[in-house]
């Protein structure tokens, strides 16, 4: 029994480790490898290049495929180029199973060892996430090392060696069993390197072994469908062609494996090396063999899930996919898509306050006003999507990007109940009452409007490119709208003295108009503040001259 649970335990500790590594160099060049990905679709060599790069550094196919297929779901490139990195992307894990099969024994505690001394010490920097890395390499190595010392003992078992002499040689039975065993561990990676020990120990015969490493790469396709269940279809495209090129290379290996098994052993190398070089072949023929169909596959794979048609539930959240979570870096992106789009919701809202002032349009009104909720809504799902990304896991300029964003939606999500404020004072003040602004006041409350649709426009511009030239030019636009509410409200005084009848019956509705307007603007100027402070060009106080100080106080609370 205490030998099954040492067998358990290494497994577990194998698995693990895979994760340790795969989240580690995420963490440590996740931005950059998400660059890497991204400029390399232009040809279907440089595409397969990088997937098999990027994987060899991740320790997971699966990992770049969400990468990817993030790259899909936001229409930056076709399924099939993106195919073709995932075919270079299951070679690289398969030679990673190769290096890991060498006897690495006495680089273990040397990996361990330095990792510790980086985590420990420089933890919250890069040094310290490269340190986790190592550590994570150097479990694996000690992983494989006590289970081949943990399945000793097993194999000398009459037990253990009777139950496997009566085992049915069914392969697709130990495809099946590589595939659930993946799909639990989560890493393809971590059971062939188990299959080719086990196999090397003698718990299970070859020809099993390599069904189960069949069944290991079809379990990684399904577990990045899996992963992105909740994506939407153009997520989902890249997973499901690529776990039909591994069916098709499967459903061709099967009636080949007697052969393969030859083969191998014609080979002459170690029973744990036949398991693992059979992986590697397995995918680079794989990779050779559909190559040229990955357009093809590509078509098929966006026909049976097309793009979705804008309902009644085009206004909630859709580009916060939970399968990016994994990639800190990729989930930032889509948390700032988000964004972008509350933000277009408060602009359609904020487009709808003249028509409703003009036109007396009271439908239109009530509906700008529900739209509220699903700026709410959407500002309550980005908060929850953020705080669910670890903040450890980002580098000091994704972390500015994570604080700007949550600061965007707050300023989206103000400005939407600004907007609800309005609309229900027109609608009570103006509509139900009959009223009507001067020709005069109209003009300006549209000229006012009409700014602050630009610099809606040029805050999202800001937020979505981080130019320091457009902040400055949005702070300026703070300054001059400010100016110009000053202007219309003496403009406003000056009929009211002149007993404009429509003046004095709107007077108050005009006043608090154009000055929730200008509050509208100023959480749209917010935007500009943390580029400006990360380029070292905002001043620490507003106050233009030190002589402020000596006027009286009465003078400076008027200023």
């Amino acid at each position: 029994m205490i030998h099954l649970l040492n067998l358990l335990a290494a497994i577990a500790l194998l698995v693990w480790s895979t994760h340790l590594v795969r989240t580690g160099m995420l963490r440590v060049a996740g931005e950059n490898l998400r660059n890497i990905l991204g400029k390399s679709f232009s040809n279907r060599l440089t595409a397969v290049a990088a997937g098999w790069g990027v994987t060899s550094l991740v320790q997971s196919a699966t990992a770049t495929c969400l990468i990817v297929a993030s790259f899909v779901g936001k229409g930056l490139v076709a399924a099939g180029p993106a195919l073709a990195v995932m075919l270079g992307a299951d070679v690289g894990s398969a030679m990673m199973a190769v290096v890991f099969s060498f006897d690495l024994s006495w680089l273990s505690p040397l990996l361990i060892f330095a990792g510790v001394v980086m985590f420990t010490t420089r933890q919250d920097t890069s040094v310290g996430r490269i340190g986790r890395v190592l550590i994570g390499l150097g479990l694996i190595t000690l992983a494989l090392q006590l289970i081949v010392e943990a399945t000793t003992p097993l194999t000398q078992s009459p037990a253990v060696r009777a139950l496997l002499a009566s085992l049915p040689n069914e392969v697709l039975l130990d495809i099946v069993v590589g595939a659930t065993l993946t799909v639990l561990s989560y890493s393809s990676l971590a059971i062939v390197l188990l299959t080719a020990t086990l196999a090397a120990s003698g718990i299970v015969p070859v020809t099993v072994a390599l069904g189960l490493v069949l069944g290991a790469n079809l379990g990684s396709g399904f577990l990045a469908l899996l992963a992105t269940g909740g994506a939407s279809p153009q997520v989902r495209r890249l997973p499901l062609g690529n776990l039909i090129f591994k069916g098709l290379g499967a459903a061709l290996a099967i009636p080949l494996l007697p052969q393969a098994h030859v083969w191998l052993q014609l080979s002459g190398g170690a029973v744990h090396e036949q398991v693992v070089w059979f992986h590697l072949g397995f995918n680079l023929l794989l990779a050779l063999l559909f190559i040229s169909f990955t357009g093809v596959v590509g078509r098929i794979v966006e026909r049976v899930l097309p793009e979705p048609r804008l309902g009644a539930n085009a206004d909630r959240p859709r580009h916060l996919d939970p399968s990016a979570l994994a990639t800190p870096s990729l989930a930032i992106s889509c948390a700032a898509r988000e964004a972008l789009h509350q933000a277009d919701v408060v602009e359609t809202m904020m487009r709808g306050i003249l028509p409703v002032i003009r036109h007396n349009d009271l439908e239109l009104a009530e509906q700008l006003r529900n739209m509220d909720d699903t700026v709410d809504e959407l500002y309550s799902a980005i908060k929850f999507y953020l705080t669910q990304i670890s903040r450890e896991a980002l580098s000091e300029r994704e972390s500015r990007r994570w604080t700007d964003i949550l600061s965007f939606t707050i300023n989206m999500e103000q400005i939407g109940d600004v907007i609800e404020r309005v609309l229900q004072d027109v609608e009570d003040k103006k509509i139900r009452k009959n009223r009507s602004f001067s020709e005069a006041g109209l003009a300006e409350i549209s000229h006012l409007h009409e700014r602050l649709l630009a610099n809606l426009r040029l805050g999202m511009s800001v937020f979505l490119d981080g130019h320091v030239r457009d902040a400055k030019k949005l702070l300026e636009e703070k300054a001059r709208f400010r100016d110009l509410e000053r202007e219309y409200a003496a403009s406003h005084i000056a009929r009211l003295q002149d007993n404009t009848a429509q003046s004095i019956e709107t007077s108050s509705l005009h006043l608090d108009l154009i000055s929730d307007l200008k509050r509208i603007n100023s959480h749209i100027c917010s935007i500009a503040y943390p580029i400006l402070d990360s380029a070292g060009v905002l001043s620490q106080t507003r106050i233009r001259n030190s002589k402020l100080a000596e006027l009286p106080e009465d003078s400076r609370l008027r200023r």
